[in-house]
This record gives structure tokens, sequence and C-alpha cells, in this order.
């Protein structure tokens, strides 16, 4: 990671730290079985793109064929400037792609004023189906299948194309969606008063609707307080769903310059189109109580036992 492209080399990915491992994985497969050069643009505290970082990675390389980021964290919620890297890119020639899975829904996605070139976005996160999404190119972009044979929908993929799911993602999409920013600044104030010490991630201000991470410093992991939430009957998660069981901080965090303890601490809160009022206030009502047995708990272990 951070490798400058050489003239003799394939061309090269362009993507900051914090990608959803739908990009990460598969920019690391494109690194090792298609000698690809990926350099990773990093985020500031906020998770924000480092615009200039970007600008200087693009200035400096010979052969770029991509730049690819998160239109919304899917963590963190925060909203990336699409505009200003889609004109940083554009500058000197090279198309740039948007995972806008986690914005779809939550805040106005408009493709055609982006300017991007590609858009990735997801069914399931409208209350469509599972497992179905769309890839949205622009008129002038040339792709290459990664299904080949039967020559299905002009040659672009093979294989025949599931009409029930498209047409199910299609009702979905059509169909008024919950706005919910007023849960999430009721949830962002109820935690601020509740647990003055908790630090809500992402920003600046009140980003995406859809989540939120908060850490509690001076608590050592996040299970605990994951254990005594869920005990409450709210339901939250550490990192992101895609590596829910995994026991590794989030690196999406980590991206944004957390400590090792602070990620591993971190919780992600997510609100949804079924998501209530009650929810929020359910979940303002558990928070506090769990962040002071998690606490003490904490404590009680890091103290040494001097009994014979």
């Amino acid at each position: 990671m951070g490798a400058a492209a050489r003239p003799s080399a394939p061309p090269a990915s362009w993507c900051p730290r914090g990608e959803h491992h739908a990009t990460v994985d598969t920019v690391d497969w494109l690194e090792r079985h298609e000698g690809a050069v990926v350099d990773v643009v990093p985020l500031d505290a906020q998770g924000r793109v480092d615009l200039a970082g970007l600008e200087a990675r693009l200035a400096s390389a010979d052969d770029v064929a991509l730049v690819t980021f998160l239109w919304a964290n899917n963590e963190v919620g925060t909203m990336q400037p699409v505009e200003r890297i889609v004109a940083l890119a554009h500058a000197v020639g090279v198309p740039v792609h948007s995972d806008a899975v986690a914005a779809y829904g939550q805040v106005p996605v408009d493709f055609a004023a982006s300017g991007l070139d590609a858009l990735s976005v997801s069914a399931h996160k409208i209350g469509g189906p599972v497992g179905v999404g769309a890839l949205v190119l622009g008129r002038r972009a040339v792709v290459e299948p990664l299904i080949h044979g039967g020559g299905q929908q002009r040659q672009v993929r093979s294989g025949t194309q599931d009409a029930p799911g498209a047409a199910a993602f299609g009702v979905a999409a059509a169909a008024p969606h919950a706005d919910v920013r007023h849960l999430r600044d009721r949830l962002v104030d109820g935690v601020r008063a509740a647990v003055p010490s908790a630090v809500l991630m992402g920003g600046p201000g009140r980003p995406a609707a859809e989540q939120r991470a908060l850490h509690v410093p001076g608590l050592r992991g996040g299970d605990s307080l994951l254990f005594l939430l869920d005990a409450a009957g709210v339901a939250v998660s550490t990192g992101s769903a895609c590596q829910a069981g995994v026991p590794e901080a989030s690196h999406v965090l980590l991206a944004m310059g957390l400590g090792e303890d602070d990620a591993r601490g971190a919780l992600r809160i997510t609100l949804g189109h079924t998501s209530t009022e009650q929810d929020v206030d359910a979940f303002l009502r558990a928070l506090p109580v769990a962040v002071e047995r998690a606490g003490a708990a904490g404590l009680a272990r890091r103290e040494p036992s001097l009994g014979r």
C-alpha cells in the first residue's frame, strides 16, 4: 500500500482508508492477482477523504485506472465531498466510482449531478430484497464483465437476470421512505446528555442519518457494553455489520486516528426505516446504566488481588 504507479506497472486504483470491505477486499484481490498498484488515501479525524492527499497522489501517478470511495461511511456516517473528489480526478482524466450503499435512502443521491462515472447501491438498505443491487454507469463508462458467456444485457454481463429481484428493487425504490433525521438528532443529543464522556464519531455536524459510532473513553473493549445493551433489549454492534464476529478493531476508526483500545470499545448504532421514537427512548434509557455497569466491571478486572 502506498506504492506509486510506475510507467511499466498496471493501472493503479486509488481509494481512501476506511472503505467497506466490499471495496477493500476487491482491491486487495486486484493487487494480488492482477498486479494492480493500489494506494490508500488517508482520512481525517472526521472520516473525510484528505483532498490534498488525493490531489498529490493523482498528480504523481503515471497511470491511474480509478478513484473509488464511500459516499457515506457505513460505520460512522461521514459524508464525503463527492463533487470535489470527482473534480480532482476528472482534472487528470481519471474515472470515479462511489459506493453509495450507506447513503442510498438516507440522503439525496443524484448520479447525474455528482459527475460520477459509476455508482453502486443495494436494495436491502431501502427495504428491498437481500442480494439485489445496481451498478449505475455513465454513458462514457467502459467496463469489463466479470462473468463471461451467454452475452445477455448487451454483453455488459452474462447470466440470466433476476427479474423478480429487480422488480422488487424497483418497488422499494419507488416507495416513500421515512426521514429518520429527526431520530438521529434526538439520539445524538440524548447520548451527549446521558453520557457526557461519550465521543460520537463522524461528522462534521450531523452526518448521514443511518449510522453513528460512539466510544466511551476508559472502557476497555465494547463487548461488555454490547451485552448489557442487548440484555436491555437494545441491538447495537461493534464495528460494521459485515465484520460481526471478527475480533478486530474497526479499520475505519483506526484510520480516523483512534487508538486500538478505543476502536475496540466503539459501538455502531444504526437507524433505519423501521426505527421509532420508542426505539430511541429505549436506547437512551439503557445506555447510561450499561456504561456505568461496564465501567465498574472493567475497573474490578483491573484491580490486582492482594489476598493470600
